[in-house]
């Protein structure tokens, strides 16, 4: 990551910490925790950038937002521990969160909506649209990547092959096409209405696009 937008995301990160009253000295030492796990070997999209973007289109959407410190939390966190070949990663990384959070003064209710929030990144269960703004907005950061311009889609599905390279390819070919296919199967891909407008079209685009390759 360029050091200006690293430096940038630091920035940010003691903003919103400061917004709890934890001072630098103890939000900074998370800070780079975080900037570690994402800049871990190994990653390839699941990156610092990827934070970026989510936490960009995030903003777009927080005016609709009831709690949007806990909602950064969750964004920030979301991915801090993440194994391809786990099947707990989100769970992990909502367990982390507490541990790190709590003891530097982030409220236990606070904390008990950052770890709802984590969990439901696993994407799994929404079919229908979800009941609070919040998990609205984070499954749809999560997502923006699938309605970007094809040049940047194009790189997030080669990134996310270089991190499943230990699965065959014809395997990976297989079980990719099912994820695509989930995704174009469904109603909506984003549950904000802007959006869904904005990010819709192009996205079913480029999941058809990558899927022709399967």
């Amino acid at each position: 990551m360029d050091p200006d937008d690293f430096n940038s995301m630091q920035l940010a990160w003691g903003r919103l910490l400061e917004r709890y009253r934890v001072a630098a000295a103890e939000a900074m030492p998370v800070f780079r925790v975080l900037a570690q796990a994402y800049q871990s070997v190994g990653r390839y999209y699941h990156t610092l950038e990827h934070l970026e973007e989510m936490l960009r289109v995030a903003g777009r959407l927080m005016a609709i937002t009831d709690d949007p410190r806990a909602l950064q939390l969750a964004i920030w966190f979301h991915d801090a521990v993440y194994d391809p070949r786990g099947t707990d990663n989100e769970a992990r990384s909502a367990d982390l969160a507490v541990s790190l959070l709590g003891p530097i003064g982030v409220p236990r209710s606070d904390l008990d909506i950052v770890a709802r929030l984590i969990h439901a990144t696993a994407h799994i269960a929404y079919p229908q649209p979800p009941v609070d703004r919040e998990t609205a907005i984070l499954l749809d950061a999560d997502l923006a990547i699938l309605g970007s311009p094809p040049e940047r889609y194009d790189r997030y599905a080669a990134d996310i092959r270089k991190e499943y390279a230990w699965v065959p390819e014809n395997d990976y070919r297989k079980a990719r096409a099912k994820v695509l296919e989930h995704f174009l199967g469904r109603p909506r891909l984003f549950w904000s209405d802007s959006l869904h407008a904005d990010c819709d079209g192009l996205a079913r685009r480029n999941l058809q696009r990558e899927l022709a390759t399967m």
